[in-house]
């Protein structure tokens, strides 16, 4: 039997984009319900919905009395045989209902809980769509800019970048196109927990699902490069650590699996054209490409790009290091409120300590100078005795003589001097 409800289900079922099989599902559980108002949970029933003729069959079985006393399960026996003339008292009757025969009130019902099971159908699949996305870049156009971030449409879904997600410094305008990264989906909130907003803009956002997205997030970073550089797409490079100050500077290791290919020069790309293009999605942050190696001290050393330390001391039992900085380089190596120091830190896993090449040259004089003969390793009491008794008592004093002025103290030969100044690092 034609039904107007399916014919308007059916089209707003085309505007959502609802498969035929979920409209059907959903039109089933509406008249399944419809049913149950009217006569009773307890009824025995079936729905039959055909998207496709735009009709519904409901079926009811009654028992056949003589004297009905509950129209909803009963049927007289007259009535019974007008269908079925062999039809005998007692047995089961299936009668046909007539959609349009609930009422107006019903029919109203109907019609708000269809709209309210296709928004609920509506929202369940974009979150299920989307929750399997984190990760992934989207591109979609700004659609409105509030105080708290931008909505974002992509593909007639709404999306959310909050401030803190965003590029500090970036200005989007209303219908520019952008990319950003997924970074979560939030279920959206049940009917009742909806009915409890008070407030109507809070209440039509948890009618759907929150999409967070992010230009700010490290992993937005990372999916540029693989969208510019093919061999990190391909796994022959691969990322090995990522820090990042959105804006600012971001700092990326990469090694490659295969010797003949550079992976600092495939993530540059020719005459720095692929790094080029991230910089621009970023809106101009600085980034430093850095090959990965094993050896701390050199780690540490590319970590603090574009300075060049002169010298890393490391301690490897609590992962600390020292780096001697020339004095001009010390602004470059800390970097504005230190970023450069800090993203080198979480790029190797070291705290690092950045010192001044003046300061710590004149440190090691000092410490140099109060270095007393016994406690430079490898020197025979005898040797020190006669450092001693030619007026000589620290390392200072022994630098100063040099090989000449050691070779003049007496007992003091070739080999013996050349190995007091290899125990001085001279």
């Amino acid at each position: 039997m034609k039904s107007q409800i399916i014919a308007a289900a059916s089209e707003i079922a085309r505007e959502k984009r609802i498969s035929k099989e979920d409209l059907r599902d959903i039109m089933e559980e509406i008249f399944t319900s419809l049913m149950e108002r009217k006569y009773g949970e307890d009824a025995e029933f079936d729905v039959i919905v055909n998207v496709d003729r735009g009709d519904v069959e409901i079926y009811v079985e009654k028992v056949v009395v003589d004297e009905v006393t509950d129209p909803r399960t009963q049927v007289s026996l007259e009535e019974a045989r007008k269908v079925d003339p062999d039809i005998e008292v007692g047995e089961m009757f299936v009668e046909v209902i007539n959609p349009e025969s609930f009422g107006r009130r019903l029919i109203n019902i109907a019609k708000q809980s269809l709209l309210q099971k296709i928004r609920e159908h509506e929202r369940n699949k974009i979150y299920e769509e989307y929750k399997s996305r984190v990760g992934e870049i989207i591109i979609g156009d700004v659609h409105q800019e509030t105080r708290s971030g931008y909505f974002i449409i992509v593909d007639r879904t709404e999306m959310f970048m909050p401030r803190s997600e965003s590029i500090p410094g970036e200005k989007l305008r209303r219908g520019e196109t952008v990319r950003a990264l997924i970074k979560k989906v939030e279920k959206p909130q049940n009917l009742e927990e909806e009915e409890e907003e008070t407030d109507r803009r809070r209440r039509r956002r948890h009618n759907r699902p929150e999409i967070i997205v992010s230009r700010a997030d490290e992993r937005f970073l990372i999916r540029l490069f693989e969208i510019e550089v093919p061999e990190i797409f391909d796994g022959i490079v691969e990322i090995k650590a990522v820090a990042r100050k959105p804006g600012e500077r971001s700092k990326i290791v990469v090694e490659s699996i295969d010797k003949r290919i550079d992976p600092v020069g495939a993530c540059v790309g020719m005459r720095g054209i692929r790094i080029q293009s991230v910089v621009r999605e970023l809106n101009g942050e600085k980034i430093d490409v850095i090959p990965y190696t094993s050896e701390p001290e050199l780690f540490i050393t590319r970590a603090l790009t574009p300075a060049k330390p002169l010298r890393v001391i490391i301690r490897k039992e609590d992962n600390f290091a020292v780096a001697v900085i020339p004095d001009k380089d010390m602004g470059l190596a800390m970097g504005r409120g230190e970023v450069n120091r800090k993203l080198a830190e979480q790029i190797t896993g070291y705290e690092i300590e950045l010192v001044k090449e003046s300061e710590y040259y004149e440190k090691a004089s000092e410490e140099e100078h109060a270095t007393e003969l016994e406690e430079l390793a490898g020197l025979s009491k005898a040797v020190i005795k006669k450092l001693k008794e030619a007026g000589i008592h620290s390392a200072e004093e022994l630098k100063n003589l040099g090989l000449q002025g050691l070779l003049e103290i007496p007992g003091i030969g070739q080999k013996t001097a050349q190995k007091i100044l290899n125990q001085l690092n001279v």
